[in-house]
């Protein structure tokens, strides 16, 4: 139990009953929490009620409640993603390492803008490099047209309002593009934004069925081409194993 030295037991109950609730098999009701933690009804209700706004813990439609993210997980408002990066690193560097390309972890912003979390470089002197600090319109990247191959139609046509026509590129192609993508599995990009680079990317998949991120292997484009169905298999495979990594973790906690 975490002990309080600073006086401050907001902060204190927070991450006891965070604690807590990680190691309940089952959801569990009001009473329940008020019973193991003694704490009184409206604090441990006012608690829940932070943590459900938060989307850390889902109160079922039986009024019990379930935790369903630790700090640092994912959801539609998190845009931290530390244990995602935390738990895709070793994957991903087992993949670079495999194929001798370089792989990201990407996932889409709240303004619908693509995002680098993290970038592994292989241990070949010729290589893909990119600045990962930058912001990219999605439909420009494999990783970016995977998470828009995610995306609900109502979703999808926001995103061609919103990035699309501003960019000025071709409607129909951005959307068969997407199209491709959803029927594959996978997003392959032969002409990347980088002269001479080319990309595959496979998706993440929350336990909703929901794309919360992307695998993306990027190399050389010559090399690429003549690689390319390893390449796929390597990507669409990591991706398998950390959307089965995390929600293993999410499911178990």
């Amino acid at each position: 139990m975490i002990k309080d030295t600073s006086g401050n037991r907001g902060y204190e109950r927070v991450l006891q009953l965070i604690e807590w609730l990680s190691a309940q098999a089952e959801p569990v009701t009001l009473a329940q929490v008020v019973q193991h933690l003694g704490w009184p009804k409206s604090s441990a209700l006012l608690l829940l009620r932070s943590l459900v706004d938060n989307a850390y813990v889902a109160r079922l439609a039986d009024n019990r409640y379930q935790l369903v993210r630790l700090p640092g997980e994912p959801s539609p408002h998190n845009t931290a993603w530390g244990t995602l990066v935390r738990m895709s690193e070793p994957i991903l560097r087992e993949t670079v390492d495999a194929v001798k390309e370089t792989g990201f972890v990407a996932v889409l912003t709240p303004d619908l803008h693509l995002r680098y979390l993290n970038k592994l470089l292989p241990p070949r002197e010729i290589r893909y490099d990119r600045d990962i600090s930058k912001l990219r319109i999605p439909h420009h990247v494999a990783s970016g047209l995977m998470l828009l191959a995610g995306m609900s139609e109502p979703e999808l046509e926001a995103y061609i309002a919103q990035i699309a026509r501003a960019s000025g590129d071709d409607i129909e192609q951005i959307r068969s593009l997407v199209d491709t993508a959803r029927r594959n599995g996978y997003a392959v990009n032969l002409q990347g934004r980088v002269e001479g680079a080319a990309g595959v990317s496979a998706p993440i998949i929350g336990s909703n069925g929901r794309f919360i991120a992307a695998i993306n292997i990027s190399g050389p484009r010559e090399r690429f081409t003549n690689h390319l169905d390893e390449l796929i298999a390597g990507a669409v495979e990591a991706a398998r194993r950390v959307s089965e990594t995390l929600n293993r973790l999410i499911s178990t906690s």
